[in-house]
């Protein structure tokens, strides 16, 4: 089975319209930022209070700022 077969059966299940049309859905920022919180909790939990923790932390509360932007506005 080829990465493509995977792709498409994938795109085919869940319906995924994506496309290079310039649209970026609000989702992918709440996804980000989900990721991103969960990236600084492990950097957290590793090595304490970094500036690479703030900036993770900076990063997640940015995404979500402009997921709300782009959702409800």
């Amino acid at each position: 089975m080829k990465i493509n077969d995977v792709a498409s059966s994938i795109r085919m299940k869940y319906n995924l319209k994506m496309g290079i049309d310039g649209v970026i859905e609000p989702i992918y920022f709440l996804i980000t930022s989900i990721g991103f919180v969960i990236l600084s909790f492990i950097q957290y939990k590793k090595t304490g209070k970094t500036i690479e923790t703030i900036y993770l932390s900076i990063l997640s509360i940015f995404f979500l700022f402009c997921f709300i932007i782009l959702n409800f506005y």
